[in-house]
C-alpha cells in the first residue's frame, strides 16, 4: 500500500532536506497534525517520540505514484531505518495524521524515535514546545 508520509523536521518545506529528497517526487504537500507524539531536539534534526497528549506539526506528503518506491527507499536511508534492525534510530510506523485543511484523518508513514532512542531523549534531551520544528528558533533551520 502506498501511504503518504508525515514529515516534521528537515524534510518540511524550507528545511535543508526538502529539496534534496522531495522536489519533483511529490503530488501534494499539506499541513497536518500528528496526535500522541512530542518532538525532541536531536543533533541538527528532531525526533518524534510517541507520548499521549502531545501534538506534532508537519506536512502530509503524497508521492507521485511512479516515484513512490524510490522515495520510500531514499527516506528509509535518510532516517537510517532498516526493518527489524535493533540499531535503528527511527522506526517507520503507520499512524493517523489529521489534515489541517479539512480535518480529515489520513493513514501515513511516520518516522518516530526507536524505543531505546526515545528513552534517552526523555531522560536527557530538550523537548520542542509546541511540536513545531521550524518554529523552535527562527532562522536556525
Amino acid at each position: 500500500m502506498s501511504l503518504p508520509f508525515f514529515v516534521y523536521g528537515t524534510l518540511r518545506p524550507g528545511e535543508r532536506n526538502h529539496g534534496l529528497f522531495l522536489r519533483g517526487r511529490t503530488q501534494s504537500e499539506e499541513p497536518g497534525l500528528l496526535a500522541g507524539a512530542v518532538l525532541y531536539e536531536g543533533p541538527g534534526y528532531p525526533y518524534a517520540v510517541e507520548e499521549p497528549g502531545g501534538t506534532v506539526r508537519g506536512e502530509l506528503v503524497t508521492a507521485v505514484p511512479e516515484a513512490y518506491g524510490e522515495l520510500l527507499v531514499a527516506l528509509d536511508r535518510l532516517e537510517e531505518y532498516t526493518p527489524g534492525d535493533p540499531q535503528n534510530l527511527y522506526e517507520r510506523v503507520e499512524r493517523e495524521v489529521v489534515r489541517e485543511a479539512d480535518g480529515a484523518a489520513v493513514r501515513a508513514w511516520v518516522y518516530v524515535a526507536a524505543p531505546s532512542v526515545a528513552a534517552r531523549l526523555r531522560a536527557r534531551a530538550k523537548r520542542i514546545e509546541g511540536g513545531d520544528w521550524p518554529a523552535r528558533c527562527p532562522g536556525l533551520s
